[in-house]
């Protein structure tokens, strides 16, 4: 006697249509693994990071005045203690103050569309699971990031021309913590992600 088909529904089968292909549970929660997985987050830091250069290279633009006092003053030394061993250092020159400044806000804008063409990649590596083009895009921009305000300000700023002396022109702490911004996005970008074989698994 032939055995009856259990009702739809019930017993050990399942119903093709009660979980279709992409929508299931097991899909879903792999969804939102994926949200935690390193890629996502290198997307995220370099977006905040490339946002953040893009509106500090706008404000220098469009306000290029106030900054250009900071820089002045930073080069001029005014505000430092004068040590005459040091004051040989300074630069008085406006000419040279003023290129400092544009050198500065074009290499700030450079950063900015560096990392903007990095997200965008980093957002279509999370649809293809190919990101080798994103991490290289966002090295190359964090990389610029932390010569400015690394080698650039704390460097250059704070020790050759003695900003750390300077009680009201001294950028030293926006630019640490530019620095630590930075770096750490360099660091998860680069942790280790899935192999390519598997990177178009669910």
């Amino acid at each position: 006697m032939a055995q009856a088909d259990p009702p739809a529904g019930t017993g050990s089968g399942t119903d093709p249509a009660a979980h279709p292909p992409g929508k299931g549970p097991a899909t879903r929660r792999s969804r939102l693994l994926r949200l935690g997985a390193p890629a996502v987050a290198a997307t995220a830091l370099t977006a905040t990071v490339a946002l953040y250069m893009t509106l500090v290279a706008f404000g220098n633009i469009t306000d290029f005045g106030t900054n250009q006092q900071f820089v002045r003053h930073v080069l001029s030394m005014d505000t430092t203690f004068r040590d005459p061993d040091l004051m040989w250092r300074a630069v008085e020159s406006p000419a040279l103050q003023n290129a400092a400044y544009v050198a500065v806000i074009v290499w700030e804008a450079l950063a900015a569309l560096v990392l903007l063409a990095a997200t965008r990649l980093w957002c279509t590596g999370l649809r293809r699971g190919a990101y080798d083009r994103a991490r290289a895009a966002s090295t190359v921009g964090l990389v610029m990031v932390l010569l400015l305000f690394g080698m650039g300000f704390l460097a250059i700023g704070g020790e050759w021309f003695a900003m750390w002396q300077s009680s009201d022109w001294n950028g030293l702490d926006a630019a640490a913590r530019n620095v630590a911004l930075a770096a750490f996005a360099l660091l998860v970008v680069h942790l280790p992600g899935p192999r390519a074989a598997d990177a178009g698994r669910t």
